[in-house]
């Protein structure tokens, strides 16, 4: 399996272009949980940088850590104008922020990456007293026919898919990071594509094959026949839960 700060070096693009970001209401709940002007904020695993858009102009300051150049440069341009986004390359598991540094710590899309035990320790050194940790995903629901079809082919063609997914860090798991006061929030979330944005959301994914795979041709084919069946005046819809949890760590 490749290393997993290299995995997305080559789908920094189709990142960009496809990726959900996340709804204003989830947004704004993670407001409700005391981020604020005042507060300092590290987005662990920032990649290019799409919750880190989202709350820049709200909070003093903002550190993307990120290992991976590619997706860390990207968010670089991206926040270039804000003089309260602080890029590093770091990793959850040494952030090589000083001590009692930050007010919250944010993970998008990014903690089933992480050595949980490394990165508490880390997290745990970062953070302020009474300091919080807020896990973000969206969460892919399979509940049209299209998205069943979606979710087959991945499971038939895709890579490495069942041994990455994000979705294998059950609540059980996630419930052992933090103390008894945690809290798990649920927001609807989707994104509408033509046949061209779904290839680049389906290529923004890592466990996806690149050409010359045997199977990325047999992906390719298996999309056009789901596209041609289950688009509605050319577009398909993807649905998402955008899951949040929050709380203090153990």
């Amino acid at each position: 399996m490749k290393n997993s700060t290299q995995r997305f070096s080559d789908r920094v693009e189709n990142y960009i272009k496809y990726r959900p970001s996340y709804p204003v209401e989830a947004v704004n709940f993670l407001y409700s949980l005391g981020i604020s002007k005042e507060s300092s904020v590290a987005d662990i695993g920032s990649g290019t940088g799409i919750l880190c858009e989202l709350l820049i102009e709200n909070v003093n300051k903002l550190y993307g850590v990120e290992p991976n150049k590619e997706m860390r440069e990207a968010a670089e341009v991206k926040l270039k104008e804000f003089e309260n986004f602080i890029s590093i390359n770091g990793s959850a598991e040494e952030t090589t922020l000083p001590e009692n540094s930050v007010d919250y710590i944010t993970c998008a899309q990014a903690f089933h990456w992480f050595d949980i035990e490394k990165s508490f320790k880390e997290f745990r050194r970062i953070l302020k007293q009474k300091g919080k940790l807020i896990l973000l995903w969206n969460n892919r629901i399979n509940n049209t026919d299209f998205l069943k079809g979606y979710e087959e082919a991945l499971l038939n063609f895709a890579v490495d898919y069942k041994e990455v997914n994000h979705q294998n860090l059950t609540d059980e798991i996630l419930e052992k990071c933090f103390i008894s006061d945690y809290q798990k929030t649920i927001f609807p979330n989707s994104q509408t594509f033509d046949f061209t944005g779904l290839m680049g959301r389906l290529f923004s994914s890592s466990y996806t094959p690149q050409a010359g795979h045997t199977n990325y041709e047999k992906l390719i084919k298996q999309m056009k026949i789901l596209f041609e069946k289950y688009n509605e005046n050319g577009f398909v819809k993807f649905n998402y839960n955008t899951e949040i949890f929050s709380g203090q760590i153990k």
